[in-house]
């Protein structure tokens, strides 16, 4: 009973509020008599969701594909990036700046140049997709590592632990909170990227259906991939959310009782 409450108390009030935007947007689309293709009513969209799930579910899995193996990418790269930035000051004076500068680049420039150099296939929006996700990772990842309690790590050097030992028993354990937090932001844009490699050149994906339903004014079906893609964004933050309890629990323990 009491994990029903407390189920109903936090996902109550966002329930609430998501369930008023969507009868006010109903209400205001059924009275303003727009057009469809201008301003779909949600049960338009919903509609739109059932009749087109043949094409759109299937677009749905080529895009999560490429969410899933970006996201992977950025996060193996990320990290290796910040553990050698973190373990060899003289680069991380050199190149963190490189990586601060690198997010200058707008995505939307760097995206056609990737299918000219790589064509049509995954490879370019897994790059646009790793390129989103690895400045949050490597930030974080690299704030973490630099976390660590001073006092800690200097009895681990009067115990004998070497620069390795260091590392490996204080400071990445120290970090993990640091790279989910980094993590939880990365795949909650991932699926832009996605979108932006999509819309670029595919022939498939929800970017691609996007483009298309754009094209031919079918505006309740753009509107049922933008749902799919935030239903998407949510459910990849929440795994993110659940493998972090699962691997530090000793965190959520430290925030409930500090």
């Amino acid at each position: 009973m009491r994990r029903a409450g407390s189920l109903v108390g936090r996902w109550g009030p966002p329930a609430l509020v998501l369930a008023l935007l969507v009868a006010g947007w109903e209400l205001v689309a059924r009275a303003s008599r727009v057009e469809d293709y201008l301003l779909p009513a949600p049960s338009e969209v919903a509609r739109a969701l059932v009749e087109d799930r043949a094409l759109l579910f299937p677009d749905a899995w080529v895009t999560a594909q490429e969410v899933l193996l970006g996201f992977a990418l950025a996060v193996a790269a990320g990290v290796a990036v910040a553990v050698v930035l973190h373990l060899i000051p003289v680069l991380r004076r050199a190149l963190y700046p490189l990586v601060v500068a690198s997010q200058a680049v707008p995505v939307v420039v760097i995206a056609p140049i990737l299918v000219i150099w790589f064509g049509f296939g995954m490879g370019p929006k897994l790059i646009v997709i790793a390129l989103i996700c690895f400045f949050p990772i490597v930030v974080n990842t690299l704030d973490g590592l630099r976390a660590v309690d001073r006092d800690q790590a200097r009895m681990l050097r009067t115990l004998g632990a070497g620069r390795w030992d260091t590392f490996r028993r204080l400071e990445l354990p120290a970090s993990l909170p640091y790279l989910f937090s980094g993590a939880k932001i990365a795949v909650a844009v991932a699926v832009i990227g996605a979108v932006f490699g999509e819309l670029v050149g595919s022939d498939a994906g929800l970017g691609h259906v996007i483009q298309v339903g754009m094209a031919q004014l079918l505006t309740a079906r753009v509107f049922a991939a933008v749902l799919l893609l935030s239903a998407m964004a949510i459910a990849l933050f929440a795994l993110v959310a659940l493998a972090e309890r699962r691997a530090i629990p000793w965190a959520f323990t430290e925030r409930r009782h500090g």
